[in-house]
């Protein structure tokens, strides 16, 4: 089956979960992906969903488009308050983030508030935090889903909205974040680590059909590269058939040029 770099985004972002472990999830393609890991080799997954919704199990065809939802909630283990939710993860309850962002840095730092200009000028205005903030300094582990564009990966973001290793170099601990960070960055055309000394992202994978020199082409910065570059498997049918299952409208999931991000990228 072809795929759309949102369904690969959601496939290869899925393949990261692990069985037994609590993940938090925005709507939309890291929602997708939470599911389909849930659906096919981690039963025992849990989300938590920002407005307040612990241990749902996303019903297909009925993918909620935003966190306060009650589609959102279906067969929930709990519904807290959303500030507890938060708390879970300041406590140390919450595995893995999974995030976007229109802006990313070698450091892994996430842009989702402005672009451009100073933060009261900005040329382009976006979202904001929301919880993203909270995510990126509390969970174990973040994990960033994003489409790989020049425009999106530079050298240093314009504001940084969710922070992974700031500047590297223990800058992050000094800021007093003392667990977490991004682990992982999943693109439309690979995956990236971070070096362990320095935090600077590292290119650890691309997908099928992709060559390093794309990945270099696509990045605002010098990527550092693993001392063996793998290539994913491709999407297989029967994760695809599942996933398109989870969204058969295809709202987020998208044609075949679909927006792999809920965050459009910043226009220069």
């Amino acid at each position: 089956m072809s795929t759309t770099p949102s369904e690969l985004l959601a496939v290869m972002g899925s393949r990261e979960l692990k069985d037994d472990t609590t993940v938090f999830a925005g709507v939309g393609v890291p929602l997708l992906a939470a599911a389909l890991a849930q659906q096919r080799h981690a039963p025992k997954l849990t989300m938590v969903i920002e407005g307040g919704i612990i241990g749902p199990q996303i019903k297909p065809g009925r993918l909620p488009i935003s966190t306060n939802e009650m589609r959102a909630a279906h067969r929930a283990q709990m519904l807290p308050g959303i500030t507890d939710t938060f708390l879970f993860a300041q406590r140390g309850f919450l595995d893995y983030g999974f995030m976007g962002g229109a802006q990313i840095d070698q450091h892994g730092n996430i842009n989702t508030s402005v672009v451009g200009g100073d933060y009261w000028k900005p040329k382009v205005r976006l979202p904001g935090t929301g919880g993203a903030n909270d995510i990126a300094s509390l969970c174990k582990e973040v994990i960033i889903l994003t489409a790989h564009e020049k425009r999106r990966f530079v050298q240093k973001v314009d504001f940084v909205t969710s922070p992974a290793w700031l500047d590297g170099d223990g800058s992050r601990e000094r800021a007093g974040l003392l667990f977490g960070g991004v682990s992982r960055v999943v693109t439309t055309l690979g995956i990236l680590g971070f070096d362990p000394e320095h935090k600077r992202m590292r290119l650890d994978a691309v997908h099928p059909g992709v060559t390093v020199e794309q990945v270099r082409e696509n990045t605002g910065f010098e990527l550092l590269l693993a001392s063996q570059v793998a290539t994913t498997t491709p999407p297989t049918d029967d994760e695809l058939t599942m996933l398109r299952a989870l969204d058969p409208e295809r709202r987020f999931l998208g044609g075949e040029g679909g927006n792999p991000s809920r965050v459009p990228p910043p226009k220069r």
